[in-house]
């Protein structure tokens, strides 16, 4: 049976996610009834045991110890954009790799302690992220609520529980496992949010291309004038759809950052291999895999070369007129 870490404890989006996984058949897992599915998804036939972890980085660090076959992180939300303890423990130790990709939309329950309502709640824990997202309803309906910071969504309804908050901004799931009455449901200041998770391995071959494919690296480029946009151009010769950037600092001097980079297509795709090989011959390059999309938004797919590479073979057999 796979063991497959989770952002927790259990209760927040991320155990959905992980559940919705476990739905499609797209958990990548080490084992004897793992199997690539006709989708390019690697499929996992048998149960699974879920694992808490404090943190994303901590859900990451159990699969590089063994502790794990397998994580399931959030990796970006449509309105804070990307979760920087997922992308910095990506970057770091030894590499890990994205196999699989889903997406939740994502609504806020307001749990409170029995007996609170809105107008009486004194304090509200939250966690920093989900925080930004419900910020303007919190102020307009609990304006006098004082906010405290949470470990998770689900850790949010636990200080409930435990007494040390009034009302939490959490989950519907987190409030039936805790039994909390809940003061308000489907809260959240931009409707249609949603957040991409991402189910991590450690290395392993690429499931084949499936013709809606993301792939990720991380650059490091030298600090030097230029450097950025001249490897972006790797990219833009090739009309290759970059879907993702995000710069964070290597946290070894001022100046020095690491860069991800999204792009729609597969290492498999032969402007894509290029581009990377081109990249790596440059500078420090971690790949992180090539993965089908969980929507139809995930860019446009590279053009195909082949016109072109068999111009060059009839061009080095001495076929050809142009």
């Amino acid at each position: 049976m796979p063991r497959i870490a989770y952002f927790g404890p259990s209760g927040t989006f991320t155990e959905m996610a992980l559940a919705q996984f476990e739905k499609l058949g797209t958990i990548a897992a080490v084992g004897p009834d793992s199997a690539v599915g006709p989708d390019g998804a690697v499929e996992w036939g048998g149960a699974v045991e879920r694992v808490t972890a404090a943190s994303p980085p901590a859900a990451l660090e159990a699969v590089r110890s063994g502790a794990a076959d397998a994580a399931v992180v959030p990796i970006e939300s449509s309105i804070e954009g990307a979760v920087p303890p997922t992308l910095d423990a990506l970057s770091e130790g030894r590499r890990l790799q994205i196999v699989a990709e889903t997406e939740i939309e994502v609504a806020f329950t307001i749990l409170g302690r029995p007996g609170v309502t809105l107008d009486s709640a004194r304090t509200v824990s939250a966690y920093p992220i989900a925080l930004n997202q419900v910020r303007q309803w919190l102020q307009a309906t609990m304006p006098n609520a004082q906010v405290q910071s949470a470990s998770s969504n689900a850790g949010a309804a636990e200080d409930v529980a435990a007494g040390i908050a009034d009302a939490a901004v959490s989950t519907r799931l987190a409030g039936e496992r805790l039994a909390l009455p809940t003061l308000a449901d489907g809260i959240i200041d931009v409707e249609g949010a949603r957040t991409r998770f991402v189910l991590v391995t450690p290395p392993r071959p690429v499931a084949p291309r499936t013709g809606a494919d993301r792939t990720a690296v991380v650059l490091e480029p030298p600090n030097d004038p230029g450097t950025l946009p001249a490897a972006l151009a790797e990219f833009g010769i090739r009309n290759i759809d970059l879907t993702f950037i995000e710069s964070r600092p290597t946290r070894s001097q001022f100046g020095t950052y690491r860069f991800f980079i999204d792009c729609a297509g597969h290492i498999e795709d032969s402007l894509v291999a290029e581009a990377l090989t081109a990249f790596h011959r440059k500078m420090p390059l971690r790949f992180l895999g090539s993965w089908p999309i969980a929507t139809g938004t995930g860019g446009s797919v590279p053009p195909p070369i082949d016109e072109h590479v068999q111009w060059l073979s009839d061009i080095r057999a001495g076929r050809g007129d142009l």
